[in-house]
């Protein structure tokens, strides 16, 4: 059973407003904060439409829908966080923007609210140095789509309170995910075997040796994966495995971790997956994964 109630999301990107989804589906109070109101309206949008797919697939009731966006307030005030008893961090993997969120936090929210970050490559003991409150950061990284997927990485980091990690394991699971713990490690586990493939994938492009099409065809017909690397890519962002990358080269030196010059070129020209409309592959509107 867990103390926490109220739910902040920091950051309506589309790793961001999934989390958000788990959180209210699961029947938390969720403040939603974005310093662009752009990006509120379109992840608002984006959530509506999600739960109103669920309605047509019969995996939910209209009025639990009703329900679960009553739960929802969206804000660009910092400020509106000070209720939150969890604050979950989704915003740039860059370690100045996440520090300098949690060190504002930190003079805003209660001295008992704990600072989840959702980073998938950077350290968590030097997200939680600039925080103001080591002891109650803990890494909670989601997978993508969070509002499909279960499994969320849990990391201490190395003055993190066991008490505190905890809490945040019980909250886990109460949001309806399944909880693994890994130590303070670049990639964790996920994105130490996942940051390299995808790179591999994408030199694979770049060296003519078979079109994204046929690439994700071959995983997933060859290898059972329900999405193809290529799709994945499209669906984290292009920009945002460039993040990645170069966030997971600064503390490991793989040569593979290194941004492909193709990626950097797609970036450059505006093709940055779904969110651009094109990618790898084009898409129309702007609808969430599994909507």
């Amino acid at each position: 059973m867990t103390e926490i109630k109220t739910v902040a999301v920091a950051g309506a990107g589309t790793m961001g407003a999934g989390i958000a989804i788990v959180a209210a589906r699961a029947g938390f109070d969720t403040i939603v904060f974005d310093v662009s109101d752009d990006n509120l309206e379109q992840s608002r949008v984006q959530t509506e439409k999600f739960f109103a797919r669920s309605v047509e697939r019969g995996k939910l009731d209209p009025q639990d829908v009703d329900q679960i966006l009553a739960r929802f307030t969206r804000t660009s005030d910092l400020k509106d966080l000070a209720s939150a008893d969890i604050v979950i961090e989704a915003v740039f993997e860059e370690l100045s923007v996440k520090q300098d969120l949690f060190g504002r936090l930190n003079d805003i929210c209660s001295a008992s609210t704990i600072f989840a970050s959702n980073t998938s490559t950077i350290s968590i003991t030097e997200i939680a140095a600039g925080s103001g409150r080591d002891p109650q950061v803990v890494g909670m990284h989601f997978c993508l789509p969070a509002q499909l997927m279960k499994l969320v990485e849990m990391s201490p980091g190395m003055n993190t309170d066991p008490a505190m990690f905890t809490k945040a394991w019980e909250f886990c699971e109460a949001l309806g995910q399944i909880p693994v713990k890994t130590q303070d490690s670049p990639g964790f586990i996920l994105n130490y075997f996942l940051v390299p493939y995808n790179n591999d994938v994408i030199r694979l492009i770049e060296a003519g040796v078979a079109a994204p099409a046929d690439i994700d065809a071959a995983i997933k017909t060859g290898m059972g994966y329900k999405m193809g690397p290529c799709e994945l890519l499209d669906l984290i962002g292009l920009d945002t495995q460039v993040l990645l990358c170069d966030a997971f080269y600064r503390v490991t030196h793989d040569p593979r971790a290194t941004v492909p010059p193709l990626l950097r070129r797609m970036v450059a020209a505006g093709r940055l997956g779904r969110k651009s409309g094109r990618g790898f592959f084009e898409y129309e509107g702007g609808a969430m994964f599994g909507a």
